[in-house]
């Protein structure tokens, strides 16, 4: 039986799937999921071992092809993952060659947003959009974002990293700068921020139900955020209130700009939405075009925890025409362009001409 495989590389877990396909059903075969290690062959090696063990536990399938998402910067065409700001130690790390020398079959790389929209738009919220974005929301943020009915990569394969965006002068810091998208309404992010609101409560005395002391401030996570405001505990329910505020903001800015069908939002806001909802919806209608806001649909995830699963099945489906899903998938993501920008540059730098006089340098 030919079966596709599905790698997820995350800055907090890592995970592996085998699907078997047709046109009607995905039929998951195994799962494998482990934390993150630091280093980054370390990675690579479980994640090889554990889909090798997934393989040989289901007698008589043969892998066809493996999808590999990871969050950007990378470099699809030649499998590499270039510095993503959840993954500080990946930098310029061929993640497809080692699958590519144990398994013997096509290897993709693919941005984790870019496939999380996709297969939202195949298999979950989007469903029948034309135009829509999905944000991971996870230990970073970034956002895939399908216009016109197809995935758009940008001229360089960047579209969609939201999570650079500056919404506030200060703030936590994230993606390489204080007050960023993913600064606010990332895992990481939203640690950062518990943590100092932790502190100063520690440092006034009135000490919170994230941390009763000095030792543990460094260890607080967004689940921990959770678990708090599932006890009742007032710090932690206004945290998640700001957070959803934030949210609004950065979403306000994306309804403006693409008009699209349906934002759909996974992560976090898949686990929190109940939490998020009020405020985010709050800031939404205060900062974005009302018409623009009025024909987008917000929506948590519907793959939800399998999100990783199915974005990865995306990059291994793309291409295989032996599938009805594989064949809808093609006519939604284009080709991968063989150069970003800095190849389009050397490949015409002979036709460039410098007018050095129009320099009015000061």
């Amino acid at each position: 039986m030919e079966a596709f495989a599905s790698v997820a590389i995350g800055g907090t877990k890592c995970s592996v799937a085998v699907a078997l396909v047709n046109d009607e059903d995905i039929d998951w075969v195994g799962r494998r999921m482990f934390a993150t290690r630091a280093a980054p062959n370390e990675v690579l090696a479980m994640l090889v071992t554990e889909l090798d063990e997934v393989v040989h536990e289901n007698f008589g399938i043969r892998l066809v092809s493996i999808g590999i998402v990871c969050g950007g910067p990378l470099d699809e065409s030649e499998g590499l993952v270039l510095s993503p700001p959840n993954l500080l130690r990946w930098i310029r790390i061929n993640a497809r060659a080692p699958f590519e020398e144990h398994f013997g079959v096509p290897v993709r790389l693919m941005n984790d947003a870019n496939a999380g929209v996709v297969a939202e738009w195949m298999w979950g919220a989007a469903r029948g959009a034309t135009d829509a974005a999905f944000l991971t929301m996870g230990t970073g943020l970034g956002a895939g974002i399908i216009v016109n009915g197809q995935l758009h990569r940008g001229a360089s394969g960047l579209a969609g990293e939201i999570g650079h965006w500056r919404l506030a002068e200060s703030g936590p810091h994230g993606y390489g700068k204080d007050g960023s998208f993913e600064g606010f309404c990332s895992g990481s992010g939203i640690a950062k921020t518990a943590q100092q609101v932790a502190l100063r409560h520690l440092q006034e005395g009135d000490p919170s139900e994230l941390s009763s002391d000095w030792f543990d401030l460094a260890d607080i996570s967004a689940q921990q955020l959770a678990k708090a405001a599932d006890d009742g505990d007032e710090v932690a329910l206004q945290l998640w209130r700001d957070v959803g505020r934030w949210l609004g903001v950065g979403l306000a800015l994306l309804v403006d700009i693409l008009n699209p069908d349906v934002i759909v939002l996974g992560g976090i806001f898949y686990r929190q939405h109940d939490r998020l909802e009020v405020t985010m919806r709050r800031e939404l209608e205060r900062e974005a075009l009302a018409e623009s806001l009025s024909v987008c649909q917000i929506l948590p995830s519907e793959l939800g925890e399998e999100i990783g699963d199915y974005s990865g099945l995306v990059a291994a489906l793309i291409g295989n025409e032996t599938t009805g899903p594989g064949r809808q998938l093609t006519s939604v993501v284009p080709p991968e362009r063989t150069h970003g920008m800095w190849g389009r540059v050397d490949a015409r730098v002979g036709e460039l001409h410098v007018d050095t006089g129009s320099f009015k340098g000061q």
